[in-house]
């Protein structure tokens, strides 16, 4: 873990670069030093039915959730969710000063005996050469 689940309005899609933006966001949680490269997921949802504020046009929003796995404590993760909330918006400063946005985050533990899961990645990564995080 963490999942990172990028939810943004259609209008909003010439600004999100889904493979550039999963790479500044993977790149910002790993150098956090808190996840493991082997878990990272990062995936991308456009929203086509949406409303945001009073409904103009050119309002857009994104909204990151970071599922990860029970057991850091609140500073780890108020630091590690810091780091990668100010990568997101770092990502859109261009955006930011040309249109309306509402960028959020938020950050779900998961409980530890509801999350099941099987994952050979650490295996792959290592055959690779690449350094998996533990």
């Amino acid at each position: 873990m963490p999942h990172l689940i990028v939810e943004y309005s259609a209008n909003f899609a010439a600004d999100v670069d889904p493979q550039r933006l999963a790479k500044h966001l993977a790149d910002a949680a790993v150098d956090t030093g808190v996840f493991p490269v082997a878990g990272l997921r990062v995936r991308f949802h456009p929203v086509e039915d949406y409303r945001v504020a009073d409904g103009h046009p050119d309002n857009a929003f994104l909204h990151l959730m970071i599922r990860m796995g029970h057991g850091r404590d609140l500073d780890t993760r108020k630091r590690a969710g810091d780091a990668i909330f100010k990568a997101l918006c770092g990502y859109f400063d261009a955006a930011y000063a040309r249109r309306p946005i509402g960028l959020s985050m938020e950050m779900v533990e998961i409980h530890p005996d509801l999350n099941f899961k099987q994952n050979n990645m650490r295996d792959y990564i290592k055959a690779r050469g690449v350094q998996a995080a533990e």
